[in-house]
């Protein structure tokens, strides 16, 4: 049976704060985690990885500048993309239904074994707390220090844009006050 594949992206967003967005194509949709520190290519790194709702899969490659006023007004770019495979599973939603998913990266940036683990049994957990953690394979690199994607330069090309997610809540928006005219 051949290996599926499905697609992640990470992306470096600028907002209150910086952090990088995890995704992983997962059901139709992106499933998606808040990484403060960003992703690691050292094994010893554990980033916390904070569960957030999913994005809808035209977000994929969205870049742009979030607009003030906007849910993470900001820059975001693509700071790393590619495909991922499950390990150890068919089902990823139940892996991560049950806590744990591990799956290797094919990315530019991120590439090798990986696993996502729920941290049960914390004193004030929300429930949506993860480790994102690199597993050790040939790829690790010690030492791993992130660099940034949102240089001065890639700053210059972005433009203004609604993200996709809020774009589709926008249309609803629209389509509910349209119809709620009509006699």
């Amino acid at each position: 049976m051949p290996e599926k594949k499905e697609r992640f992206v990470v992306h470096e967003h600028r907002s209150k704060r910086l952090h990088y967005d995890f995704r992983l194509e997962i059901g139709g949709v992106l499933k998606s985690w808040a990484v403060p520190k960003g992703p690691s290519m050292d094994p010893a790194d554990k980033r916390l990885a904070v569960m957030v709702p999913d994005h809808t899969l035209e977000y994929y490659d969205y870049e742009g500048i979030i607009p003030e006023g906007s849910y993470g007004a900001g820059p975001v770019v693509v700071w790393d993309m590619g495909t991922f495979v499950p390990i150890d599973t068919e089902d990823p939603e139940a892996a991560l239904a049950n806590g744990r998913f591990s799956f290797e990266l094919k990315g530019k940036k991120l590439k090798g074994t990986f696993a996502l683990a729920l941290m049960k049994h914390l004193p004030r957990s929300t429930g949506k707390e993860w480790l994102l953690m690199k597993k050790k394979d040939a790829f690790i690199k010690e030492g791993y220090e992130i660099e940034t994607a949102l240089t001065p330069a890639k700053l210059k090309t972005l433009k203004i844009k609604v993200p996709p997610c809020e774009t589709d809540g926008l249309i609803s928006l629209i389509i509910s006050a349209l119809v709620s005219c009509v006699p």
